[in-house]
């Protein structure tokens, strides 16, 4: 996934690692974030939750709630950010580690973000983590743009 966010690749960096602003920005639409723990180093742990707001999905590690844990790989400071991630789940279609890299290149007076996914879990439709991930990018860059 690309998104031009009229934003410095520094100030989009800094969002991809703030427990702050990771809570605002990496949620779907129609869902809560919380930040359990936010270790933004090579090597640190993080593990956030994503409950929906209205009864109905189901979610994948409780009755309403995404919960997952993950690790950053690699930070290229104010260009990229590897992290693998794990749903929280007994469900076996649903496990596995996925990788997920963030490159941030300059890009018309702002910087583009490219979101890489590897490696989904067989029981998570593309389609429904492309949605995802389109609502909680954008999210990135009104934070961001407006944050400037």
């Amino acid at each position: 996934m690309t998104r031009h966010i009229r934003a410095p690749r520094p100030v989009v960096y800094r969002a991809l690692l703030d427990p702050g602003a990771v809570q605002r920005w990496m949620v779907p639409d129609q869902m809560t974030s919380r930040v359990h723990s936010f270790n933004p180093h090579e090597g640190g742990t993080f593990r956030i939750s994503l409950t929906y707001d209205l009864p109905g999905p189901a979610g994948k590690s409780s009755a309403q709630t995404d919960s997952f844990n993950g690790r950053f790989v690699r930070l290229v400071p104010d260009t990229e950010v590897v992290q693998t991630v794990a749903f929280e789940t007994d469900d076996p279609p649903m496990q596995g580690e996925m990788t997920i890299t963030y490159s941030l290149t300059d890009a018309g007076g702002g910087t583009e973000v490219v979101g890489l996914h590897e490696n989904l879990p067989p029981g998570l439709p593309p389609a429904d983590n492309e949605l995802g991930w389109t609502m909680s990018l954008a999210k990135l860059a009104d934070l961001v743009e407006h944050d400037t």
